[in-house]
């Protein structure tokens, strides 16, 4: 009897899971610069950094959600948004488990790699230097790696 219950029990936790699991979007290079622009590519295929001061979403505070420009995933909301001064958009927090987080040792520096945990679009950077009456973190993102759809 108790292996038939930790069978079921085994089955129906990795059932809940496969549920809860997001979709994976897989696509070639060439399907991606097929739907990309070349700088969105350069940034969410190629790991790539737009310069500061540059983006669209720097300076940009309307009501609503930053989805990846890639996937449509939602990321952001306004509400975890501020301004960091730093030239890139920078937030505290990010929605639900659609942020991936990734050991980062390039250039000398460690750092954490942000991605798109549905198509592994690189997104940016996290620095523990954000509000301290938050969450003490700055998602520091680049513009190009976002859709922003505002609130109804």
């Amino acid at each position: 009897m108790k292996l038939k219950l930790s069978l079921f029990t085994l089955l129906a936790v990795f059932c809940i899971s496969s549920i809860s699991a997001q979709t994976k979007i897989i696509k070639t290079d060439a399907e991606w610069k097929k739907i990309l622009s070349p700088a969105e590519y350069h940034i969410l295929r190629e790991k790539g950094t737009e310069y500061a001061f540059s983006g669209k979403y720097d300076h940009f505070y309307e009501k609503g959600t930053y989805y990846c420009a890639g996937c449509n995933t939602p990321l952001f909301t306004s509400k975890s948004k501020f301004n960091s001064g730093s030239g890139w958009p920078s937030f505290d927090s990010h929605i639900g488990n659609n942020v991936g987080f990734h050991e980062d040792n390039k250039y000398g520096m460690k750092r954490t790699e942000l991605t798109c945990n549905t198509c592994d679009g690189h997104l940016g950077h996290i620095f523990m230097d954000g509000p301290k009456k938050t969450t003490g973190k700055r998602y520091c993102i680049n513009s190009l790696a976002l859709k922003f759809k505002k609130s109804q």
